[in-house]
């Protein structure tokens, strides 16, 4: 499985414009203040979906052959890729199934079934149901579209990362979630690409450090998780992204679940945006990490902001 490269995402760029409008970058004064850096916002959550991985999503089944369209399309997720392959589904008009933890996001489960997606539940976290898709996928036929090591998917969501050094060229700092790897993949690959002086760090739960892990020991590391933060709560790291990274990632960060539920506040009260836990890592890197970052010219990803009510109240007592 090879990894995509630059002109990969550019080709992407072209693929998914006809489906996704750019989002927008802007800068922050409240964060720039509080951080004592120049901190922008790379806004995902304004993408339909409110959330980065629809770039994925339509990427992927578009370049699917008519074969692979006929046979369905099958995807294990939390939510936010789920959603992402649920939406590119009814855009192409294939049948899609996605495998879900039996305590998913309600939200997201929700807008999964709005999408006309065929939803499974099974097991207690993202890789039982991953496991359980795999083993539909050998015995019915169906095309499977793995949530991480798929370089279409990775290209895809590398797009964010494109218009981020379109708007802003002399970025100097990129601080971008990870859970799987998909998105750091696609910002290193552009960042990297386009100037290897651009610094890319990665954040992650330290509930759910399984990619760090893998990163630090660099090899498949699986690990516990139990953060509240379903978009980043992975159990293992994955070849793909992770081969990438290992090469391309400048560090990696790890972060309380306290420290993103701060962010979450942080974000609402400095920024005026709302984020869910994934969403709001990025921040939470960037704080925990101030003495770093100072006085430079930092991107924040902010990755989605599928949050329920009940964990957006959660996260403003933190704050």
């Amino acid at each position: 499985m090879n990894a995509p490269r630059l002109r990969d995402v550019y080709q992407a760029k072209k693929t998914i414009a006809p489906y996704l409008q750019r989002t927008p970058l802007h800068y922050s004064t409240g964060l720039s203040k509080f951080i004592d850096a120049e901190v922008y916002l790379k806004h995902e959550e304004y993408l339909p979906l409110g959330a980065f991985k629809g770039r994925g999503g339509i990427n992927l089944l578009a370049n699917l052959s008519q074969e692979e369209r006929d046979r369905g399309v099958i995807t294990a997720s939390t939510g936010n890729h789920g959603q992402s392959i649920a939406n590119a589904c009814r855009e192409f008009g294939v049948r899609a199934m996605i495998g879900l933890p039996e305590k998913a996001n309600p939200l997201k489960v929700a807008a999964m079934q709005a999408l006309g997606a065929e939803l499974i539940f099974h097991g207690e976290n993202f890789d039982q149901a991953r496991e359980y898709c795999e083993q539909l996928a050998r015995e019915e036929g169906y095309r499977y579209v793995h949530a991480v090591n798929e370089p279409l998917l990775i290209a895809g969501v590398g797009t964010a990362t494109l218009e981020i050094i379109e708007d802003l060229p002399d970025v100097e700092v990129l601080i971008v979630p990870l859970g799987g790897g998909s998105g750091v993949a696609g910002a290193c690959i552009v960042a990297k690409g386009i100037d290897p002086e651009i610094e890319v760090l990665a954040v992650q739960s330290e509930a759910a450090p399984a990619g760090y892990l893998s990163w630090n020991d660099g090899g498949i590391v699986e690990s516990g998780m139990s953060t509240f933060a379903e978009g980043v709560a992975t159990g293992m790291g994955y070849e793909l992204t992770q081969c990438i990274i290992a090469e391309l990632l400048d560090d990696f960060l790890l972060v309380t679940d306290d420290d993103i539920r701060y962010a979450i506040g942080l974000l609402v009260e400095k920024a005026h945006t709302l984020a869910e836990g994934a969403g709001a890592v990025a921040l939470a890197g960037a704080v925990m990490n101030a003495d770093r970052i100072k006085g430079k010219k930092v991107l924040v990803m902010v990755s989605g902001a599928n949050i329920t009510a009940e964990t957006l109240v959660d996260a403003l007592k933190v704050y």
